[in-house]
């Protein structure tokens, strides 16, 4: 995953293929060469280019690591308060409450759209085959943040230890 320093040196390289593209297109306009006017375009698209890759280079993208947390993919988003995250079938509690507080750090953004006091709801769930060809989700425990105070570490995550008891109980040994 390309890092802000990486952004930042691609705004530099950017910049000064953006400063070049403008040198032709004024050399256009001095021979008033026909073509003159596609450069007009040339360099403000380059232009525009350069201004969001440095946007890109000020805004960190490393998400959240929590320690003890497991992988999970994202299953479900309604891009506003509900996600769903599909973990493994042999996690463990530990890991679980590790992995729920990392989704919610890493999907709660200010982008979501919701009401003044919207909350962003993980669900994590994971699939179990009682019969051939039959497949079953299982709800197993959730988590919930504020979309509005991103500071506040006061995740709310509950964990369904019955059914992750059950869960074990199916696995082979």
């Amino acid at each position: 995953m390309p890092t802000t320093e990486d952004f930042l040196q691609l705004t530099q390289w950017l910049g000064i293929a953006t400063l070049v593209s403008i040198a032709f297109t004024l050399l256009c306009f001095a021979f008033k060469w026909g073509f003159r006017f596609r450069f007009v375009g040339v360099s403000s698209f380059m232009g525009v280019l350069t201004a969001s890759v440095f946007a890109l280079s000020l805004v960190p993208f490393s998400p959240t690591v929590v320690p003890g947390a497991a992988r999970y993919s994202v299953v479900f988003d309604n891009g506003a308060t509900h996600t769903a995250i599909a973990v493994s079938s042999d996690i463990t509690a530990s890991e679980l409450e590790a992995t729920l507080k990392q989704a919610a750090m890493n999907l709660a953004s200010y982008g979501r759209s919701g009401a003044r006091n919207a909350r962003l709801t993980v669900l994590a769930r994971t699939i179990t085959h009682p019969q051939p060809n039959v497949s079953e989700p299982v709800y197993l425990g959730k988590a919930e943040q504020s979309l509005y105070q991103r500071d506040d570490e006061q995740i709310s995550i509950e964990i369904d230890t019955e059914k992750l008891n059950q869960l074990h109980a199916l696995q082979p040994s």
